[in-house]
């Protein structure tokens, strides 16, 4: 965590609500992206984020310097907001009802399908992660949190960090892999 940073964050635990707006717009893009892409619903992901920022300023005087950046405090918060999430999620309504003509008068619909498909076909992939596995990939090359941060966010090592990349990197192949050659049958 470099000063400026601490500085913020010693200023909000002093309960100044400016600070925190600061460490909020800093930091609110990217818990968002985690958390959507955990969630898959934007509205879900609004809502949860939301929550997250309003957790971390309601304990932000018990926040302890442990030598992780402040971000990893808010993964830890987001995970968990997740986990809960998931625990009292009512069923949504599935996409297979929307009427196929529904997009046919979408401009530019059809020049990014094979991109969107592609982005689809690895998110669906990663959701089928363990979670570790899914907090890892997307805390890594989503959010792009050096291992250090990771570590601090899910509470493990650095080496169990790596381990855990390297095994859903494996994971997210072979997943892959197979719904290739299922698509190919």
């Amino acid at each position: 965590m470099n000063k400026e940073e601490r500085d913020l964050v010693e200023k909000a635990r002093n309960g100044e609500s400016e600070a925190f707006g600061v460490l909020y717009d800093k930091y609110f893009d990217p818990i968002y992206r985690f958390i959507y892409l955990k969630t898959r619903s934007k509205v879900d992901a609004e809502d949860i984020s939301h929550q997250v920022f309003l957790s971390a300023w309601q304990r932000i005087e018990k926040y302890e310097f442990q030598g992780f950046p402040f971000s990893s405090w808010l993964y830890k918060i987001a995970s968990n907001a997740v986990i809960d999430h998931w625990r009292t999620k009512k069923p949504d309504v599935s996409i297979d009802l929307v009427k196929e003509d529904f997009l046919k008068d979408v401009p530019d619909f059809h020049e990014d399908v094979d991109r969107k498909l592609k982005i689809k076909l690895v998110g669906n992939a990663i959701t089928r992660l363990e979670p570790d596995q899914q907090n890892v990939i997307i805390m890594k090359f989503v959010d792009e949190l050096s291992n250090k941060e990771i570590a601090g966010a899910l509470d493990k090592t650095e080496g169990a960090i790596r381990v855990i990349q390297h095994r859903a990197l494996r994971q997210l192949k072979k997943t892959l892999e197979e719904d290739k050659k299922q698509k190919e049958k």
